[in-house]
């Protein structure tokens, strides 16, 4: 078979199986035409040049293709076999998988495919080939997340407070604080692992992962708080790094100070105290240095961070061993060298009282316990966000924030154990209590290595909280959930400049403070929430465990994750209360912003997950057994498709919603908005789309607990036939059809509504569906309108105590609460009316409402009998009774003409006139009766009777018009096959 030409080249080359082809010049294009095999021909069998049915499909073909077309080499997407798979692959009509397909699911940018060369017809598929170019380099495991929380980690705490922890803990409770602190943040790592690995990741790191995992609300409540805490955090770390100088360097100093007070040593020595204005100065120059560098990009700071960190691990190691020569060499008295005895001296605890600067003193104001020692060494296990918070940069963030962050936390941990150790057998319980710099004192081979490495660390953490801080501002503000934040939005593989420079200022004015000591607590508390929020999310998403929980990190497990936030929820009160509810309130107030002035987003948050499941789980228990009458609920289904028209954009009456609210008692509840388009569903789906839109917007607008649905049906009858069997899940099915009544049924045009209007009520019947038909929608009260009067109730036949309640439901609301209700009842003979009302009177005592019941006697049917009807009602009497002539005398010519029984609504009908006649007069008798006694009333509740069978929908319509003539608001009930009140507890 031959497969066509290929244009675009002049020499020719046989391939497999003697078939010709023609080269693929790179300049030119190829139309590979494809046409069907007739199976009983030969394949050498040549077809037409140009058949008929020819599909075109354009193949851009990249440099390499080419060369190997060129070489005579023959790819396999080429020829016969590719022609015929290409073209069965068009069955799926949507583009093939490929790496820009890929690409775009994840949410990365795409680079633009090149566009199509000219020619060819709607018919062609382009089929390019090509790879988007790299972006900036990202960071790795090392330079990207362990570097960056080994610096924030260690902090100015380890230098000058941890031995000082040590001898006033003891060893052994000083483990238990490494342990119990160190535990707490390595949870917190196992559920950011998790959280971490369960997909692609994008910029802000915790509050990515909180965000996506509580909603929006949490994670920039959260968000927020803990970028408040990094650049508040900054300030502290160059405080620190200052002070260290200044004391290393006294001749630095530009405003000095000194103050002699007495130690718990032998003799007095005095204490030289910092100037605050050097702190000042020094602070906001250092501050300012740091933001240069954190401006020169992510490149300026990897350059920069080896020389922050390589001196502090050259100072922890001169260290342990100077920990090591301090037998020998006795730098200083009070210091042992590592000795069994000192251990055992220093195993237990001694918390003494202290002075401002933390020197013992029996008259000290400042009290320490194991509580204030959590709040004093807790800072120097935080940092394991670091790495997180700069996710935008990182090349694998799956691989790199586990290994990374784990690794820094779980090394810092060992090194703060083995220290405890160390430490309490190296010297004296006063040495370690009266020197503050012990770790400079016993570096080797002189102290100022140490005072190098303090300094470098506390900058180097102030680096890094400098440069994840705007990142994660930029971050919530590339949301777009707080307008406000619009200013510090920066686009993909660009520096957040406008945010650096606005944590800058934060940094640079908590530093003209110069104190921080009531700060600090506050800058802890958000860095636990953040750390609870992560163990919450982790916790919540591995509990509900839906499909998409996927985490490569298969070491967790949401008990874990429980006992992290709750540790971290215990430590925050231990440190202390009043600034965990000050953190708490601050957190809830940005919440509260944020649910008020924020845009909705829907980021598939775990707490939607949650109400899923429990919806399914609450569905299920309910079962598909008949609700009790005490858990009974209305669930009205609103049938919005108008009678008539209604004018544009206006998905539904405006009063609808109104009185769905009516029927529900505080708001509980919900209620089915549904409407039906005529047509084709092919053809209309995206009308009914649109439509669906604009009627939950219309919900939305009116404050109507309730949920929208379109069908798409041939015509009303059957659309609602379809909606009344299938709407709703087992015991959450609508139990209440509500309709408007067709007031307007007569006119010429709608003849159809007659047929329609009994349909639904007669296929509510069959589906055991309660029937409520509002007539006087348009006179329907909203809440503002408050309504006096009676609430009257024509309880004609039993309906399971549906009209009771709904009359109930009515009174709840402002607008018929100042109302009264008045419920008729019906005696054929004066003998049962008194047996009549004492059982009423009783009924309603027993069902807890209040009520005032009347009884009506209607003894038989003549018209000239006590109480007969008013003038208008027999108007409308005779008026009715003439038409339902005029229709019936019709029915019975045509039939007579075509020979054929009597026919209406397509079906045949029999027709007994006498019944016609006592249906008319009992809806006159019952209309009379309404206008007598319920004129004034504020609604009017009627039994509705049901289509009666073999009767024309003419008929029935007539018989109801008669029922509701003159009555302006009136609500015709049906009940249905069970009881929705009951007597008892």
């Amino acid at each position: 078979m031959d497969n066509g030409d290929i244009e675009g080249g002049e020499e020719e080359f046989h391939g497999k199986g003697g078939r010709k082809y023609l080269p693929v010049v790179a300049d030119d294009r190829a139309v590979l035409q494809m046409s069907s095999i007739d199976p009983g021909s030969p394949s050498t069998s040549p077809l037409p040049r140009n058949p008929p049915l020819l599909k075109n499909v354009r193949v851009d073909v990249d440099s390499n293709m080419h060369s190997d077309a060129r070489e005579g080499s023959i790819p396999d997407n080429v020829g016969v076999n590719g022609s015929q798979r290409d073209s069965k692959l068009e069955l799926f009509g949507f583009g093939l998988v490929n790496i820009l397909g890929l690409r775009s699911m994840t949410g990365e940018p795409i680079v633009a495919p090149s566009s199509p060369r000219d020619g060819g017809d709607g018919e062609n598929v382009a089929i390019s080939s090509g790879r988007p170019k790299p972006t900036d380099v990202k960071l790795g495991t090392m330079m990207g997340v362990f570097i960056p929380c080994l610096q924030n980690i260690l902090g100015i705490i380890y230098y000058i407070r941890f031995s000082w922890i040590v001898g006033m803990a003891g060893i052994w409770e000083s483990l238990v604080l490494v342990s119990f602190c160190g535990l707490c943040t390595f949870l917190t790592s196992i559920s950011l692992s998790a959280i971490a690995t369960n997909g692609a990741m994008k910029g802000g790191g915790p509050y990515y992962l909180i965000g996506r995992a509580l909603g929006p609300e949490v994670g920039v409540s959260i968000g927020l708080c803990f970028f408040l805490g990094n650049a508040i955090a900054g300030a502290m770390y160059v405080l620190g790094a200052v002070e260290t100088f200044l004391k290393a360097v006294p001749a630095a100093g530009i405003f000095r100070e000194t103050i002699t007070k007495v130690n718990g040593t032998t003799t007095a020595e005095p204490i030289h105290s910092i100037s605050s204005h050097d702190l000042q100065i020094y602070g906001i120059v250092v501050t300012i240095i740091l933001c240069f560098i954190v401006f020169g990009g992510v490149k300026m700071i990897n350059r920069v961070a080896p020389a922050f960190l390589i001196p502090v691990l050259f100072s922890l190691l001169c260290i342990f061993i100077g920990v090591f020569l301090a037998r020998k060499d006795f730098p200083k008295v009070g210091i042992t060298g590592l000795s069994a005895e000192t251990f055992k001296d220093n195993w237990a605890s001694d918390y003494q009282n202290t002075n401002n600067a933390g020197i013992p003193d029996e008259n000290g104001k400042v009290a320490w316990n194991f509580n204030a020692l959590v709040g004093l060494f807790f800072p120097a296990v935080t940092g394991i966000m670091a790495g997180s918070n700069r996710s935008a940069s990182l090349k694998d963030t799956q691989r790199s924030i586990p290994i990374g962050t784990l690794a820094a936390t779980l090394s810092t941990t060992v090194l703060y154990i083995v220290s405890v150790l160390f430490f309490g057998a190296l010297a004296t319980r006063q040495m370690l209590l009266t020197d503050r710099l012990l770790t400079a004192t016993i570096a080797w081979p002189f102290p100022a290595v140490v005072h190098i490495g303090i300094i470098l660390s506390t900058l180097g953490a102030a680096l890094q909280s400098l440069t994840g801080a705007p990142r994660l501002l930029a971050a919530i503000a590339n949301d777009d959930i707080l307008p406000v934040l619009n200013y510090f939005k920066v686009a993909d593989g660009n520096e957040p400049y406008v945010a650096t420079l606005f944590t800058a200022l934060i940094c640079i004015g908590c530093v003209v403070i110069g104190n921080l000591d009531l700060i600090t607590p506050t800058i802890t508390m958000f860095f636990l929430l953040c750390y609870s929020g992560v163990n919450l999310s982790c916790f919540l998403l591995d509990l509900l465990d839906a499909p998409s929980w996927r985490p490569r990190w298969k070491f967790h497990h949401w008990l874990l994750s429980l006992l992290g936030a709750s540790l971290c929820i215990v430590i925050m009160f231990l440190i202390s209360w009043l600034f965990t509810v000050i953190s708490l309130a601050l957190a809830s107030l940005i919440y509260y912003y944020v649910s008020i002035k924020g845009k909705a987003g829907d980021w598939g948050d775990g707490f939607k997950s949650a109400y899923f499941q429990l919806a399914l789980r609450s569905l299920r228990s309910l079962g598909a057994n008949q609700v009790h009458p005490k858990n009974w609920y209305p669930i009205p289904l609103i049938f919005c498709r108008p009678w008539g028209k209604l004018p544009e954009n206006v998905p539904c009456h405006p009063k609808l919603a109104d009185f769905a609210n009516c029927m529900k008692k505080k708001g509980r509840g919900m209620s089915i908005f549904v409407s039906i388009l005529d047509g084709d569903y092919y053809e209309r789906a995206e009308d009914a789309k649109a439509a669906c839109k604009a009627l939950d917007t219309y919900i939305d607008y009116k404050r109507c607990e309730g949920v929208a649905e379109i069908v798409v049906a041939p015509n009303m009858s059957e659309g609602f036939r379809g909606i009344v069997q299938t709407m709703g899940l087992g015991n959450l099915k609508p139990n209440i059809v509500v309709m408007r009544y067709p007031e307007i049924w007569r006119r010429e045009n709608l003849t159809e509504i007659p047929a329609t209007f009994v349909g639904i009520i007669n296929d509510c019947i069959v589906a055991n569906k309660a029937v409520v038909i509002v007539k006087g929608l348009d006179e329907w009260p909203n809440e503002y309108q408050r309504q006096f009067g009676t609430i009257d109730l024509y309880w004609i036949v039993r309906d399971g105590g549906l009209m009771l309640l709904l009359s109930q439901l009515l009174l709840t609301k402002e607008s018929f609460e100042s109302c009264k209700i008045q419920v008729f009842c019906i005696a054929e003979e004066d003998s049962d009316a008194e047996g009549l009302k004492a059982d009423v009177k009783k009924f309603l005592y027993d069902l807890r409402m209040q009520a005032e019941v009347i009884v009506i006697t209607m003894r038989s049917w003549d018209v000239q009998s006590d109480g007969g009807p008013q003038d208008e009602s027999l108007e409308a009497f005779n008026a009715a009774h003439q038409r339902i002539a005029d229709y019936m005398a019709e029915m019975k010519a045509s039939a007579a003409k075509e020979g054929t029984q009597m026919m209406a609504d397509g079906k045949p009908v029999v027709v007994d006139e006498q019944q016609v006649e006592k249906f008319l007069y009992t809806t006159l008798k019952l209309n009379s009766t309404i206008l007598r006694y319920s004129r004034m009333s504020a609604v009017v509740l009627v039994s509705l009777p049901p289509p009666p069978a073999n009767h024309p929908a003419y008929f029935y319509m007539e018989y109801m018009d008669l029922l509701v003539e003159n009555v302006p608001r009136l609500l015709m009930v049906r009940g249905y096959r069970r009881d929705v009140v009951t007597l008892f507890t």
